[in-house]
């Protein structure tokens, strides 16, 4: 019969340094995931509004990043931006890679709630004396952020989730400092079942914190 000694004091030795790369997994989630939004709002109004290259330019970000692997993406900016000569650190890759993801998931959201919008309320906007720009930042956007917030929480959790493929670029996030204590101390099974918990506790606190701005914000 097959026996297992759980040895956890190596786990518990390095617990901080797996609780800070925890915080690193999830400063460039939050980070990607802000870039993701103002280019994803960009794109939407792009493909909406606009004619041309720079529509065909926001079509294909949209089908490249919603029907091509994250971890070909990253790949991307990690080795084929190589073969240009342009080399960036780890940190960098995963962000580009998770920003470029979440702009293309996030276009298409944004476009189906500027859609949800009657285009009465623009008209009415500019009739009180608004410019277009201004109808689109205070009746518009305000409403379409209503609309997307839970997507848009849910494209937070995956970007926390796919930014553990940074350790195949070594980035060293929660994902690759596991990987790295585990293959030091051969504690394997110990090691990413504790950083599955941190996992899960990460994902919790967002969706917690995600109940609570959306109680503050859309209360009525």
């Amino acid at each position: 019969m097959f026996e297992y000694n759980f040895h956890w004091r190596p786990v518990l030795k390095n617990l901080p340094d797996l609780l800070e790369a925890g915080l690193v997994t999830l400063e460039v989630a939050s980070l990607a995931m802000v870039l993701g939004i103002v280019i994803g709002l960009a794109l939407a109004l792009i493909r909406l509004k606009l004619r041309g290259p720079l529509r065909w330019f926001a079509s294909s970000w949209v089908e490249l990043a919603r029907n091509t692997p994250a971890l070909f993406q990253l790949f991307f900016f990690g080795f084929g931006l190589g073969a240009f000569g342009l080399h960036l650190t780890p940190y960098a890759i995963v962000l580009a890679g998770l920003t470029f993801n979440c702009a293309g998931y996030l276009a298409e959201n944004f476009r189906g709630g500027f859609q949800a919008i009657p285009e009465t309320q623009i008209r009415a906007a500019r009739s009180l004396g608004m410019t277009s720009a201004q109808a689109y930042l205070r009746i518009v956007i305000p409403q379409v952020i209503r609309i997307v917030y839970y997507p848009i929480t849910n494209q937070m959790v995956w970007a926390v989730l796919i930014s553990s493929l940074g350790m195949l670029v070594g980035f060293r996030e929660l994902s690759g400092e596991t990987q790295f204590f585990a293959s030091r101390t051969y504690r394997i099974f110990e090691y990413f079942a504790v950083t599955a918990v941190l996992y899960y506790v990460i994902v919790k606190i967002i969706l917690l914190v995600s109940r609570l701005l959306a109680i503050k914000l859309f209360r009525y």
